[in-house]
């Protein structure tokens, strides 16, 4: 396997999905400049949380999820990004769709953990999924991961166990109290712990928000838990490698998945 070029599209996200599509398209031209092969945006960047989420969402073959195919495949580029899709219990899935370079759905992530926490109930508007996802995407085998899950090592190791080589972690991370703190501990944690490359992508901040929701702080963390790539608060894309031979390189040295004792096939 050859190195991957991967774009981290760390996007401002508001609550008109029309204008979000538009960024995307935008960051993906941004991606595309730069060479990417990968394009990985936010959680929720169909629209922001809050008001109007359930009003808002969109089933997958809607207008918001086509546009996206139609860039992915205007630029020949892959894309994973953070939608709502419709439950049939009237709340909504918090839905990772992955697009092949050709604009096709090769996956579709149900947002498994909810955010019942820091005073939040994301469960009241959202169901939960339960089926974790692996998706070959640009040459890598993708685990995916949102937001909350990040918290989560058991999502990570059993995504591991489905063959994933590469971790991407999307989330609209609230501020708060040592809220940026875990962020980094965390996306930093299930990189070393599964020795695995890990590409975060968060919300850039809005001035205009007041739910907190997006610090920034996109990172694309090696298997040694090395932080290659960290874009701060601000809106930003930028495009990293993800090198298979660094990942073959650690573990010869640092082996710890060959070492589980307590491994269930």
């Amino acid at each position: 396997m050859g190195v991957t070029r991967v774009s981290l599209c760390q996007i401002p996200v508001v609550h008109e999905p029309k204008t979000n599509l538009e960024t995307a398209r935008d960051a993906l031209a941004r991606a595309a400049a730069q060479g990417a092969e990968l394009a990985v945006f936010p959680e929720a960047t169909l629209t922001r949380f809050g008001r109007g989420v359930t009003e808002t969402a969109e089933p997958l073959d809607g207008p918001f999820v086509s546009g996206l195919a139609e860039a992915a495949r205007e630029h020949g580029i892959a894309v994973i990004a953070g939608v709502f899709e419709p439950s049939a219990d009237g709340r909504v899935f918090n839905t990772t769709v992955a697009l092949d370079a050709d604009g096709g759905l090769a996956a579709a992530y149900r947002k498994i953990h909810l955010f019942d926490s820091f005073g939040a109930r994301e469960s009241d508007v959202v169901a939960p999924g339960d089926v974790p996802a692996v998706v070959e995407l640009a040459g890598l085998r993708i685990g995916l991961i949102t937001c909350y899950d990040v918290r989560f090592p058991e999502l990570a190791r059993a995504l591991v166990d489905r063959g994933a080589d590469t971790f991407a972690v999307i989330a609209a991370w609230g501020s708060g109290p040592m809220k940026e703190e875990h962020w980094i501990t965390l996306v930093k944690a299930r990189a070393i712990e599964n020795t695995m490359w890990t590409i975060a992508v968060g919300q850039a901040p809005t001035p205009s928000a007041r739910d907190g929701f997006g610090v920034g702080r996109s990172m694309l963390v090696d298997p040694m838990g090395v932080v290659r790539h960290d874009l701060g608060p601000g809106h930003a894309v930028l495009t990293g490698e993800i090198d298979p031979a660094v990942t073959v390189s650690v573990r010869s040295t640092l082996p710890s998945l060959d070492h589980r004792r307590l491994h269930r096939s």
